[in-house]
């Protein structure tokens, strides 16, 4: 299986086919510790999440649906179940790092990504779209990295939380997984997301770092304007007596 080196030689820990392929054996379990991180340990800024798992479903399809049997010799089920569950308990833990020590990091800082402004943003998007958003930001990467510690900082009603949190788990890991294990069955289409992606990737990434990139500048910009205004203002004077 050939592909492009140039981005994987960029970001090599980011490129799904090697990671699969490197871990030989192993591989659905390193899958699934790379799903649990992309929430759980807060790593999503550096993990290729959609990309791993529709890399996933196809090794699988080429593991157990061809004479080859290169790829993932795991039935596709079970590979879709082990990841969703991964998923799931990836944001039960960054939900529970929210919870317990989120408001005294958030509270300190004041600028850039990790902002008590961004919490409240993402808080005001639970509110408005209640516990679909959490289903939501499972397909948006970066903010299904901050949706669960948001929630946690926010002290979501965990029961509420953990149904949709499943939900999203499975339709993300499962179901992103299970797609491109179909793409198997369209050779056409298997081997063009093969042999290109290293540029899929390279996009993805852009996508991703650059947005969140601009946005945390701009957030930090906007504080020290704000916080300029406030020492350049007049102090006002107490009435006398």
């Amino acid at each position: 299986m050939t592909h492009l080196a140039i981005p994987a030689a960029l970001f090599p820990i980011l490129d799904p086919v090697s990671i699969i392929q490197g871990a030989g054996p192993w591989a659905l379990l390193v899958v699934c510790l790379i799903v649990f991180a992309e929430t759980g340990l807060l790593l999503g800024f550096i993990l290729p999440g959609d990309t791993l798992l529709i890399i996933t479903g196809l090794l699988t399809f080429t593991g157990t649906m061809t004479d080859s049997r290169a790829g993932i010799l795991i039935p596709i089920w079970l590979v879709c179940l082990a990841i969703a569950f991964a998923a799931w308990l990836g944001g039960e833990g960054g939900y529970l790092i929210g919870d317990k020590i989120g408001p005294r990091v958030f509270e300190r800082k004041e600028s850039g990504f990790f902002s008590r402004a961004n919490v409240d943003r993402t808080n005001a998007f639970f509110d408005r779209f209640g516990g679909f958003a959490v289903i939501l930001a499972r397909f948006v990467p970066i903010v299904r990295t901050f949706a669960p510690l948001a929630a946690g900082v926010g002290h979501m009603n965990y029961k509420r939380y953990a149904l949709y949190n499943a939900v999203g788990a499975i339709l993300w890991g499962g179901g992103l997984t299970f797609g491109g294990f179909l793409l198997g069955f369209v050779k056409p289409v298997a081997d063009f997301v093969t042999k290109y992606i290293d540029l899929i990737l390279l996009g993805a990434v852009l996508i991703a770092v650059v947005p969140t990139a601009i946005h945390a500048i701009q957030g930090t910009v906007k504080t020290r304007r704000l916080r300029a205004q406030e020492r350049s203002a007049p102090a006002e004077v107490e009435p006398s007596a």
